[in-house]
Order: C-alpha cells, then structure tokens, then sequence
C-alpha cells in the first residue's frame, strides 16, 4: 500500500500545488485501491480531494498536521511507504519519497521571510537524509540539490512539470494584439522589475510597445517595491491577478510573453504561454536552456539593453518561428510521463 502527503489540497494553487494535483490523478488511476491519500481536514480545493478519495486525519493542520498526525497514522499502519509531492515531509520518517522541487530559499535568500528561511534551513537537510529517494523538477534542481546536499545522484530523479491541457486550445487562435506580456511576482529570483525598466525606456526612445503585468499588487510581497513610477506610465498596464480563464486569453492575444527570471526549479509560465500559441522570450538563466531548448528568444536576465534591443528587433517572421517551436517543445512534457517516472521508483520501495 501507498500512501500520498495530500497536504498541498489545503494551500492555494502555485506550481508546487499543481504538480502535486496532477501527479497525484495520475498515480490513483495507476494504482487505484492500493493508494491512499491523506490530508488534514482544512482542505479548499475539493472536488480534487474527491476525486482521490482523500482520507481526512488528525486534528491539526500544516506542518504540525505532517509531523505529528500524519506521522502516528503511519507508524500504527506498520510504517508503509509515503510520498510526499510538496517539499516537506515528516522530519524523521524514513520509509519516504520527497519531492523538492528547487533551492531557491538557498540561492535567492531575500525572497522569502527570515522565519520561512529558518525553517526550510533546517528541515531540507533532514528530510534529504531520512528519505529513501528524492525526486525533483529538472536537471538543473537536481544538480543543485545533489551539489548542495551532498547528495548521491543515484538517489535523485527527475521528473518534469507539464502543462494542463486547459491551455491547449481547442479553437484556432486569435489574432494577436500589440502587447507584450509577463506575469509578475515581486520575488527576489523573478526579476520582476527588468521588464518595467525596459518598457519605461521604451517609451522614452518613442517606440509603440505595451506591456500588461498580471499579478496581484496588493500581496504584501510587494511592499517592499516602489512601483509608482511605472504605474503612472501608459505603456505599462498592471492586469492584478486573474482567472485561469482570463489569464489563457492575455497568452492567446499576446503579441509575445516575456519571462525575466533569474532562478527557476522548472518555470511553468512559459510553456503555458506556447501551449496558447505565444511566442516566448526568456531569460537565459539557471533551467530555462533546459526545459525551453531552443523554441524562444533569450535574452540575458541582467542586461536591460539586451532585452531592449530583443524587444524592438522582433518581427512577424521570428513570431511564427517561435511560436511554432513552442508548440513542439511544449508537446514534449506530459504530466503521464512524469507519473510513470515516479511509478518505477515507487515500485521499487514497495
């Protein structure tokens, strides 16, 4: 019997949360009877719950819930074997499989909270070495990790992201407005700001390009960032957060999506925008090499003229290039795979 750490069904939805959904469909259609699902009762997405049939255990919730309910419902069951899909598991559980999915908390520090960071500091270590066998996003997560960790690369795998078939149109694409777009998270690793800066200046040089930021400025997140400059501009329009509905109409219409990033574990945004069609341009850091080959335009993450020079150059010949590219690159990922992998690992613990 296996059992899966559910607990990503209490938390909103980023890319964490998603591939724990969408690993976790795929594995009960794999396993069926001989996997269960176990969750705290605090649960918000649940038609998911419902359709893995979650068991509701314990009275606590978050972390608490994994180290204290979730481990004594283990242990009187014989300690079977668990997977946990979200970075974090029971601390000194052995008989387990964990997904981390990146180091950003190491590498990009000022992202996160001073307690988020102590926390992440110190239970990283231990789970790595109280897990029978880690999983990750990339090869690029996976070297990191592996580097960092002193980790045996034997004991590391690597199973991709992918995108929801809900951004796969199922209608011919719309014609394509003249905007560009990003979608923003006031992040340390996100490089959020590049692309206000170079729109600022692209405007001051007189050229005619638009750029809409999705993302929700009201989060605390961005507090710390005096964007007032840019909002006063009207080549830069803040969309604030949207409907996955809405959010697949900006990339339908989007003259080309632009990804700033200076770190990613895997970077799911820019394939949904190829499954919609729009061109991508990328950062040419840390895994997107990896995971976008060669379907985008990349430009370097801290050169603002390059991405300048990128954005001005671009023509209708290099949209289609891309955008057809992007189709065959976003083609290769596929959540079936990505559980299958995870299938021959857990078989071979059970």
């Amino acid at each position: 019997m296996l059992y899966v750490n559910a607990r990503f069904l209490t938390q909103p939805i980023t890319g964490v949360q998603r591939y724990g959904i969408e690993v976790s469909l795929l594995l009960k259609a794999i396993y069926g009877e001989q996997i269960e699902f176990l969750s705290p009762s605090n649960i918000i997405h649940r038609e998911i719950a419902q359709k893995l049939h979650v068991r509701i255990v314990g009275k606590h919730t978050g972390h608490l819930w994994e180290q204290l309910d979730l481990l004594h419902y283990l242990k009187v069951r014989g300690n079977p074997l668990l997977l946990c899909l979200g970075n974090t598991a029971p601390l000194w559980y052995r008989n387990k499989i964990v997904t981390i999915h990146d180091i950003t908390f190491i590498r990009y520090p000022k992202t996160f909270s001073s307690k988020f960071l102590l926390f992440y500091k110190t239970v990283i270590p231990i789970i790595i070495r109280t897990s029978k066998h880690i999983f990750t996003v990339s090869e690029f997560s996976k070297d990191e990790i592996c580097e960092y960790y002193k980790l045996d690369k034997k004991k590391c795998s690597v199973a991709y992201n992918a995108v929801s078939a809900f951004f796969h149109p199922e209608e011919p694409i719309k014609p394509r407005d003249e905007f560009f777009l990003t979608v923003s998270s006031v992040k340390e690793n996100k490089n959020t700001l590049l692309p206000l800066k170079v729109f600022k200046e692209l405007k001051e040089r007189g050229y005619n390009a638009v750029l809409y930021v999705i993302g929700d400025l009201h989060s605390s997140s961005f507090r710390s960032f005096d964007l007032s400059e840019y909002e006063k501009s009207n080549n830069i329009r803040f969309v604030g957060r949207v409907s996955d509905e809405k959010l697949r109409e900006y990339y339908w219409r989007a003259k080309a999506f632009i990804f700033p990033s200076f770190y990613e574990g895997f970077g799911i945004p820019p394939l949904e925008a190829q499954a919609c069609g729009c061109p991508v341009m990328s950062s040419n850091a840390s895994c997107m090499p990896e995971v976008l080959g060669n379907s985008v335009l990349y430009f370097n993450p801290t050169e603002k003229n390059d991405l300048v020079a990128k954005i001005v150059s671009l023509s209708k010949n290099d949209m289609e290039l891309y955008r057809e590219r992007g189709y065959k690159n976003v083609n290769q990922y596929s959540w079936t795979k990505s559980a299958e992998k995870y299938k021959v690992v857990i078989d071979s613990f059970l």
